[in-house]
């Protein structure tokens, strides 16, 4: 889950601006809270196929969150009803979960968080419902690639317009849509704190990423253009020409080695 820059007001996004530097400590709880949601994704990742429900996705997920003993991030997040956020198809995030079932060739954009010892994690997927098109089989490629491009900027002393940069260079010669109403941001005992980290920028500008900042890096891309709509249920959020879009997330720490991805099981696909 993120924050938006131009639609804060209508999706009551709380946010704490402040940038806090964790210490090694509270990084741990947060890689735990992180290596946690990484296990549950990947268990909600393993139940979709054609027919089942987005609801008893989020059950499962649920379900996985109370056994591991943490809590969920999004559950009653400004009204939210569910664990996670679950979107299809031309759904870009905010998804909530339903009765509607999932069908082949459709798209399903997974978003989910936990809180351990006061401290957040915040991952997101997007996965195929059986067989797609060789199209959104590329838009899924090309955004899980967008994110790491990201990541890899993600290093002491860099820029936060080197972040979103590094994505818009990768993006934009593809010819898709890159969400720009929409940014990733930092992390820690609030779901969304400061900095802002938007999927586009310029080298060299912005807050300088500093050794114990920990942020959500997340590229929404759209098989169309970029502009979205807010659903009427006040969270669904989508693309305004229809089309399909993808999701990828991993909350990253800045450290003296480099980035680490706390989000992350062993799998590089999200």
């Amino acid at each position: 889950m993120h924050r938006t820059k131009t639609k804060i007001e209508n999706i009551g996004m709380v946010v704490n601006n402040s940038i806090s530097l964790k210490s090694n400590k509270e990084l741990a709880f947060m890689k735990e809270a992180g290596a946690i949601v990484a296990d549950v994704m990947q268990t909600v990742v393993s139940k979709i196929d054609p027919g089942v429900t987005t609801k008893e996705l989020d059950v499962i997920a649920s379900k996985e969150i109370s056994a591991s003993g943490a809590k969920p991030a999004f559950l009653g997040y400004l009204g939210f009803p569910a664990c996670f956020c679950i979107s299809v198809n031309d759904e870009i995030v905010h998804g909530i979960p339903s009765d509607r079932k999932l069908s082949e060739g459709d798209i399903v954009s997974i978003d989910g968080g936990v809180i351990v010892n006061g401290y957040y994690s915040d991952h997101a997927v997007t996965v195929p419902v059986g067989k797609v098109t060789k199209e959104l089989d590329k838009l899924i490629f090309d955004t899980r690639n967008s994110l790491y491009k990201g990541i890899e900027m993600c290093k002491e002393n860099n820029m936060i317009g080197d972040i979103g940069n590094a994505i818009e260079s990768y993006i934009m010669p593809k010819k898709y849509g890159l969400v720009r109403e929409y940014v990733g941001h930092g992390i820690g005992r609030n779901l969304h704190e400061g900095p802002q980290i938007p999927n586009y920028g310029k080298k060299g500008t912005g807050i300088k990423l500093n050794n114990g900042m920990v942020v959500a890096i997340e590229p929404m891309i759209n098989i169309g253009g970029e502009k979205t709509v807010l659903s009427d249920d006040g969270w669904t959020v989508k693309t305004a020409d229809g089309s399909q879009s993808a999701h990828f997330e991993h909350t990253v720490a800045i450290t003296e080695e480099g980035p680490i991805i706390l989000t992350e099981n062993g799998e590089k696909n999200g």
